[in-house]
């Protein structure tokens, strides 16, 4: 601990209320973004279901549901403009000097959010404007924005990690850039696809676990089962793909960042037939404190044989690479995630040997708890992957290039931890507004459910037959919305 106390005193005094600042913001607007990727998708799913098969009960949550991502997609509006400015407000001299290097991922992200602005208003303008097969093609680009938007940010991020495309003069400046190299890294095709596919997990154990906890609470019409069995099956298919994706991401790091690898597995010293450790705390003289350790494994996944060599942290001096803090929460991070990987991989084996043996759903109790809590499980998943990316990469911001020290701000560190207390007021009271809009949205449509809404006179827009006349529908129409095309009750969660 006093090596790390040794290098945290020479750091300037703005570095840690800009790294405070920049963590939490980022952690907030990336529990938002599983959305923003995935649900569209998830989305036009069901409304192809919903028009292939005549069902009301696909369109009308295909309909709620494009709802919920309008209302995502303007809180992410607001904590991602914000972490926007920060890039430039916190880390001045890494976008002074490095900006038309790596720049364009964020061009290619802005564009992506401009075109998503458009067609998401398309989609839900659509909905009793539109011919139905009209409304859906217009809405086919949506995915594919929110996926450009995703290779954006992820081939900024991917540069940051193994920069490349450009030569440096005699100053130290990139000169010569080469455009296609910055953007396709070396490790950017697995990073991207192990994010884009934990998007789409996520999003779907998360709408997933809301129809969930209705079933749990007696709500078992077909607009739960609906509702449920779509956003899992997509999320359950995913599971073992994106332990597969994980894998070959984490080989990427071992060979392109391998002391950011040796610092998330905690290996002090070079050697071979290192050992994993499952948690674990790295000290200061470089032996591990408490942990499951497993001899010989972390050599095996490196390279698949027990005489791969991986590379320790004392290759390289104490200040081009993490302190044994960051290390130690690297490795958490890591090990939290793949604990949560390999559960949600049982989930999904339960879930689909039911629906092959059985051609039914689970009928334990105890696998809709699982599912109930699959969707935070992952979104603490997501948290901890870029924990293990950002701090893994420690002490440098672009890796071997440029440390965080010397791209933070000159603004006075009161200043930050100022705007840092602003910041979090501000994203509660944000990110309350969220809650309390999809609590609201469903409290409202599980009162048109139930038949209430008919006695104020007319259905709020988003409850009422997604491709009918406005205004009150006649009883047949209003009977057919609630019990869908099989006649079972249509329910809310």
């Amino acid at each position: 601990m006093n090596g790390t106390a040794a290098l945290l005193a020479n750091t300037p005094p703005q570095m840690l209320p800009a790294r405070e600042l920049m963590a939490f913001t980022l952690a907030s607007h990336i529990l938002l973004v599983p959305f923003g990727v995935a649900l569209p998708f998830i989305t036009l799913l069901m409304h192809h279901r919903g028009l292939r098969r005549n069902d009301a009960v696909a369109l009308t949550l295909a309909r709620r549901w494009s709802a919920v991502m309008a209302v995502q997609f303007a809180i992410g509006v607001v904590t991602g403009t914000v972490l926007s400015f920060e890039f430039g407000l916190l880390w001045p001299k890494m976008l002074g000097r490095w900006g038309d290097v790596f720049g364009l991922g964020f061009g290619i992200e802005a564009w992506a959010f401009f075109l998503e602005a458009v067609l998401i208003a398309v989609y839900l303008y659509g909905w009793r404007r539109l011919k139905p097969w009209t409304h859906f093609w217009l809405a086919v680009p949506l995915p594919l924005t929110a996926l450009m938007g995703a290779f954006g940010i992820i081939a900024a991020n991917s540069w940051m990690n193994t920069p490349q495309g450009f030569s440096l003069d005699a100053q130290g400046d990139p000169v010569h850039v080469d455009v296609r190299q910055a953007i396709f890294t070396p490790i950017f095709g697995p990073e991207y696809w192990h994010f884009v596919v934990a998007m789409f997990l996520t999003a779907g154990y998360v709408v997933a676990g809301v129809y969930a906890v209705g079933w749990l609470r007696g709500r078992r019409d077909r607009y739960h089962r609906l509702g449920f069995t779509l956003p899992f099956t997509v999320a359950a298919i995913l599971t073992p793909v994106q332990f597969m994706l994980g894998d070959s991401a984490a080989r990427a790091v071992f060979h392109k960042q391998p002391v950011k690898f040796a610092g998330t597995e905690l290996v002090w010293k070079t050697d071979t037939h290192v050992p994993e450790y499952i948690f674990g705390r790295l000290n200061s003289n470089g032996t591990i404190s408490g942990g499951l350790k497993i001899p010989q494994l972390d050599s095996i996944l490196a390279g698949f044989k027990p005489s791969t060599k991986v590379t320790g942290l004392t290759s390289v001096p104490a200040d081009d690479r993490p302190t044994v803090v960051q290390a130690t929460i690297a490795h958490w991070a890591f090990d939290i995630m793949v604990t949560i990987g390999s559960l949600l991989i049982l989930l999904a084996l339960w879930y689909g040997w039911c629906r092959l043996r059985h051609r039914d759903l689970p009928r334990s109790r105890w696998f809709f708890r699982c599912a109930a809590v699959a969707g935070a499980a992952c979104l603490v998943t997501v948290e901890c992957g870029w924990i293990t990316t950002e701090v893994g990469r420690q002490p440098w911001i672009v890796y071997q290039h440029m440390r965080v020290s010397e791209a933070v701000t000159s603004t006075r560190a009161g200043g930050l931890w100022t705007m840092l207390g602003i910041v979090i007021v501000v994203y509660v009271a944000v990110l309350g507004s969220f809650l309390a809009v999809l609590l609201k949205m469903r409290t409202r449509w599980r009162a048109a459910d139930e038949g209430r809404a008919a006695a104020r006179g007319s259905l709020p827009p988003e409850t009422d037959t997604p491709y009918g006349p406005r205004g009150p529908q006649p009883a047949g129409v209003q009977a057919g919305h609630r019990h869908g095309s099989d006649g079972s009750e249509d329910g809310a969660s």
